[in-house]
């Protein structure tokens, strides 16, 4: 039986209920994965991706950064599964670390397939970024935005390298893919994979020779006074970079704050993107990074398209085994598109 005071009572409840609602729709924290810590660019595209979210968002959405991929002990291979585990909500991933788990994301891992940052873009911009993104959707991953980690080129510290047989005998690490494996058995060399947190303690001891980073990452984490006085820009593959959030997350927010989401990821990568290929002498930017390279006693190989050719001949099997690995129809779409742009 209702009386004045059991209704007087429950509508205190009644009014907070809507109130209540609205609050579990968001969480105290947001995490978000990345690789490395600043300043490199790699992980600055996530930390400036969480602070707009979280700015813009006027703490709604709050969105922590856990650098180094402390989330999954340092593994950068594990980001992808933690996800879809609900351990990480969002991430700046790797290409590189996802393709053994997504193989299309391998496209950006042929050798020598992308000759400049054009064929890049072409790439991330057009029909293959979009087929890519598709393949994330799949994987419980909405990919809202392509950055870019930077041409990978390799350092070591025995001598320059110039020509495939340079390579022979020495002990390269690399990030992970079993391609990089065959890559630089391809060229004669003993390929060790690891994990980025490894990766100095290993150059220090001398248990690696070498390794293949973008520059920006070398000269970020002095790497120049691991022993490595031997650098050559190559550009032998470009480690696209997919800014992603749990689709179970992402369900979770309106579509306005999808939107905000989505924008700030997109300025966030656009930023990444600028100051990954800072310094580097291309179109639009100077080469300051080239010259302090050298500044730090670092010998620097810059290839031209002949002495590239050479290398990417010699790797030819490695391409066409790989890519139908990839897939051989977005391998075709990936070339048509470097194609149109050269």
């Amino acid at each position: 039986m209702l009386t004045r005071r059991s209704v007087m009572a429950a509508v205190p409840a009644v009014l907070a209920a809507p109130h209540i609602a609205g609050a579990q729709q968001y969480r105290p924290e947001y995490k978000l994965s990345v690789v490395g810590n600043r300043p490199i660019p790699f992980a600055e595209g996530a930390f400036q991706w969480a602070e707009l979210v979280t700015q813009r968002s006027q703490g709604r959405i709050n969105v922590r950064v856990y650098p180094g991929s402390q989330l999954v002990g340092g593994d950068q291979t594990r980001e992808l599964l933690a996800m879809r585990q609900g351990i990480i909500d969002m991430c700046v991933f790797s290409t590189i670390n996802i393709a053994p788990q997504v193989r299309e994301a391998g496209i950006f891992q042929l050798p020598f397939l992308m000759p400049d940052h054009r064929a890049f873009d072409a790439l991330v911009n057009g029909e293959v970024g979009r087929d890519l993104m598709g393949v994330m959707d799949r994987r419980d991953v909405v990919g809202l935005a392509f950055g870019e980690n930077g041409f990978r080129e390799i350092s070591n510290s025995r001598r320059a390298i110039r020509r495939p047989e340079d390579l022979r005998g020495l002990k390269i690490r690399f990030a992970a893919g079993a391609i990089f494996n065959d890559i630089y058995n391809g060229l004669g060399a003993n390929p060790l994979q690891m994990s980025f947190a490894d990766l100095q303690p290993a150059l220090s001891t001398g248990a690696v020779d070498g390794q293949e980073n973008p520059i920006n990452l070398f000269l970020g984490f002095r790497m120049d006074t691991l022993a490595q006085r031997h650098l050559t820009v190559w550009n032998y593959v470009n480690d696209a970079l997919i800014f992603g959030i749990s689709k179970s997350v992402w369900g979770s927010f309106n579509a306005e704050d999808q939107a905000l989401i989505r924008d700030c990821a997109r300025e966030a990568a656009q930023n990444n993107i600028r100051l990954a290929r800072a310094g580097l002498g291309g179109p639009g930017t100077d080469d300051a990074s080239l010259q302090e390279l050298r500044r730090r006693n670092v010998e620097v190989q810059v290839l031209d398209a002949a002495e590239k050719r050479v290398f990417a001949q010699a790797l030819r099997p490695v391409y066409d085994r790989w890519s139908q690995t990839v897939g051989a129809e977005l391998t075709r779409k990936a070339e048509a598109a470097i194609r149109a742009v050269a």
